[in-house]
């Protein structure tokens, strides 16, 4: 089968590299080249392998049996040298030298075993922190700026596959100041982009089946709280402080 010059771009998607425009664009592509779509479900197979289940913490006991091997295949401290041939003296050296290297190579594998943590690809929620972060960088918060959710809702039209719910939250103090495409766990979505005093709330929404209640998470000073309702997924990210942002997750859910 002939290359594609894109294959590549399917590495930067999974890693979170590619900007919303980007990740549209490589997503219709790929719907047209077979090579770009294998490479992607080759990649989504080597993740499904790496799931964070498979690697646990070591435990303290083989942690202790560990440190307690090492130690005993320390080898004792020579004596005083002692009145021997030359080639013996050399022999002694080299077993010395030897035994100082095999220490050393288990100490390596042993802190590679105990402290080497495997490079795993980003969950969804580092994808949500990642997706708002990337946001406040300038000129990348809005597609659309408008506090009317008659202006807002109507951008999403024939950009996306479904059409998600707009809330207007300004009489809750929280409002809407506009609204942009996205790209989280291999799809587009929208982000609804809300306000409180200087803090931005991201609102990420893509169908779902089913609800779920409001759970809370935090992932590098970042607060998230996601739900699922009336057939959408939610996931609010901000640097509020989680009650507020809670609060804000309360107002959206409570209004028509």
């Amino acid at each position: 089968m002939p290359d594609c010059d894109k294959v590549l771009l399917v590495q930067a998607e999974l890693d979170g590299e590619l900007g919303a425009a980007e990740a549209a664009a490589l997503a219709a592509h790929r719907a047209q080249c077979p090579i770009c779509e294998a490479a992607a479900a080759e990649l989504a197979q080597a993740r499904a392998l790496m799931r964070d289940d498979l690697y646990q913490p070591v435990p303290e006991d083989m942690r202790r049996r560990v440190l307690t091997a090492l130690a005993a295949a320390q080898p004792p401290r020579p004596g005083p040298p002692a009145a021997t041939s030359g080639s013996f003296g050399r022999w002694r050296g080299w077993w010395s030298n030897s035994a100082s290297f095999g220490l050393g190579a288990a100490c390596a594998a042993a802190l590679a075993f105990l402290l080497l943590v495997p490079a795993m690809p980003p969950g969804l929620t580092e994808q949500i922190v990642a997706g708002h972060v990337r946001a406040l960088q300038p000129g990348h918060l809005q597609d659309v700026a408008s506090e009317d959710r008659h202006t807002v809702k109507p951008w999403f039209d024939g950009r996306l596959d479904f059409a998600p719910p707009v809330k207007d939250l300004a009489a809750a103090h929280f409002p809407l100041t506009g609204g942009r495409l996205d790209y989280l766990n291999g799809r587009p979505v929208a982000a609804l982009v809300y306000q409180r005093d200087k803090h931005v709330i991201d609102l990420f929404v893509w169908p779902a089946a089913g609800d779920t209640p409001p759970q809370t998470a935090e992932r590098q000073g970042y607060n998230i709280v996601h739900w699922s309702q009336g057939g959408m997924n939610f996931w609010a990210v901000s640097d509020l402080e989680v009650a507020q942002l809670e609060e804000f997750v309360a107002d959206w859910r409570n209004a028509p």
